[in-house]
């Protein structure tokens, strides 16, 4: 059955209650360990009905957000979520309580009971009326920037649309794109501000209620932070500014120098080369053709995965107005397998997302095959962007394949731009620490904030002439930061981890891969350090995993630059 076929059928909010009522009691009342597993296996159905729902709605809703049908069911699947979860809740309080609880973690794992425990600490009743009001305001926030119309050099754009002259050879073309770009936030300021106040109020009085100081630690709670604290955080920023941003700064000079300009502003920053960036070779048609070639060619495992996401047209990649911004991998439990949506828009960005979301689609396939449980399939965050990341790595000996003449380009950019990112990610990360730690700041002075971090993550980067950044507001783009909080570090992380793959892979393709599949194989079985631990890599926390990395990689840089 082909994605288009895939039947949508509403979560009817009554009977599904009722549903899991009844296997509540089940397990409440099962006299055996047989019993329990059988209610567990029966709510695990349910789980999946309502993440299919979920998942075909949010799906068929970013791909056209005008789409009437899927924005009405997408804010009825805001509504009843918290109502469901509240039933959920009563559910795994048995669970955690069961008399079987040891068995049970030899079954299904202990980071299953793990989880539960964060989510109980995640959820009351209390807070369902705010849950709804932050489902409204993200998708609020993600409505206004999918719906931006930019006139630019006489067409109209979005903001996707744009990409590709954000990197013109062209500085003037740059800085006016640029331009163009912060217009639309600009024109928005008041909505945009008044949105992420109400978000930093909402998710504060959440935590309040919860018994909690602030959003912080709520934040951590729903990232599943199951084996580390704020502070391993701290420390691993702490590690990024010492051992990495000095050879970013490194990168960036020698950046400077090559397109000529004395200072590094905003709209040079991911503009590398005076005769333009890598950029693939074909059209989009050729770029998913070659897609097709490189997964069949990597392994048994990713020939089987690339066949089904052809056969079952589980794409939608390409630019079009009124479609929602960025990329992402949305699995379909009750279809069995994994969406994929992104932007192409003819930049290098079009194969990252390609690599990177087929890392997580790549994931979720091994997960339904190997693993039992919906609640186990993908492991927090860090891990499942560590599946992600990696993968752009595993895809180097078949670069050539989209960019040709320009592969030797796109591989040090590639890497560039792995290095460049992570004080970026600690740079968004820290920020939201300061903003959830001091919720009564005014939007200007969020906006001091964020430049003030600026100086420390990215000390390279000059942001007058541009209002919308030099105000210190580019935060604003970072979708993360309105819809996900606390997310964006889980990327750095991985990146860490990723890099840690590609020192192995440069070692031994071959080798790297059974490791990497052995960590996607093991799904959300394990805490993230446990995962990493299990695949012979070091923690990103533990002091010298960056140093490691950053000198490995410069040394790399300087050879392939030479």
């Amino acid at each position: 059955m082909k994605f288009s076929e895939f039947v949508y059928k509403r979560t009817d909010v009554d009977e599904v209650r009722n549903r899991i009522r009844e296997i509540t009691e089940e397990l409440k009342h099962a006299s055996s360990l047989e019993e329990q597993i059988q209610a567990v296996y029966k709510m695990n159905e349910v789980e999946k009905e309502i993440s299919t729902a979920d998942s075909l709605v949010y799906i068929r809703y970013t791909i056209n957000t005008k789409n009437e049908f899927y924005a009405k069911e997408r804010e009825y699947n805001d509504r009843i979520s918290p109502m469901l979860e509240e039933e959920f809740q009563k559910y795994n309080e048995v669970l955690l309580q069961s008399r079987f609880r040891r068995e049970l973690e030899e079954k299904f794992g202990k980071v299953l009971f793990l989880n539960l425990e964060l989510a109980m600490k995640g959820f009351s009743p209390e807070i369902t009326e705010l849950l709804q009001e932050e489902s409204r305001l993200q998708t609020q926030y993600q409505t206004l920037l999918a719906g931006a119309q930019i006139e630019f050099q006489g067409k109209t754009y979005n903001l996707s649309q744009l990409g590709p002259y954000m990197q013109s050879t062209n500085q003037e073309v740059r800085r006016a794109a640029y331009e163009a770009s912060g217009k639309f936030f600009d024109d928005n300021q008041k909505e945009l501000d008044e949105i992420f106040d109400k978000l930093v109020k909402n998710r504060t009085e959440q935590a309040h209620r919860l018994g909690m100081k602030s959003f912080v630690e709520l934040g951590y709670v729903r990232r599943q932070r199951n084996c580390y604290a704020p502070e391993a955080i701290a420390g691993f920023r702490e590690q990024v500014v010492r051992d990495l941003v000095p050879v970013v700064c490194e990168i960036k000079k020698h950046q400077a120098e090559c397109i000529g300009v004395e200072k590094l502003h905003i709209y040079d920053d991911s503009f590398r080369y005076p005769d333009g960036n890598a950029v693939p070779q074909g059209s989009y048609e050729e770029i998913m053709e070659a897609g097709r070639k490189m997964y069949t060619e990597m392994s048994p495992e990713t020939a089987d995965f690339i066949k089904m996401m052809f056969d079952r047209e589980l794409f939608d990649v390409v630019a079009k107005p009124g479609k929602a911004t960025g990329g992402y991998c949305c699995d379909i439990p009750g279809y069995g397998c994994p969406f994929i949506f992104s932007n192409f828009n003819g930049t290098a960005g079009d194969v990252d997302v390609l690599t990177h979301e087929a890392g997580h689609a790549f994931a979720a396939y091994m997960a339904e095959k190997n693993i039992d449980l919906i609640a186990t399939h993908l492991p927090s965050m860090e891990a499942a962007e560590t599946h992600s990341m990696s993968m752009e790595f595993f895809a180097t000996p078949w670069y050539g394949l989209f960019f040709k003449h320009q592969t030797k380009k796109y591989e040090v950019s590639h890497l560039e731009g792995t290095l460049n990112f992570i004080p970026y990610g600690c740079l968004v990360d820290h920020f939201q620490q300061v903003v959830y730690e001091h919720p009564e700041m005014t939007p200007q002075e969020r906006n001091e904030a964020w430049l003030k971090l600026e100086k420390m993550y990215r000390p390279y980067l000059h942001l007058e002439g541009i209002p919308f950044y030099e105000r210190g507001a580019g935060w604003q783009r970072q979708n993360h930061i309105f819809a996900t909080p606390f997310y964006y570090i889980d990327y750095c992380l991985a990146q860490t981890v990723a890099l840690q793959f590609w020192l192995e892979l440069e070692k031994d393709w071959k080798k790297a891969w059974e490791k990497y599949k052995h960590f996607v194989k093991r799904g959300g079985t394990d805490t993230f350090l446990g995962l990493v631990e299990g695949a012979g890599l070091t923690s990103p926390m533990e002091d010298g995993c960056i140093r490691q990395i950053a000198e490995y990689a410069s040394a790399w840089l300087k050879e392939k630059k030479a």
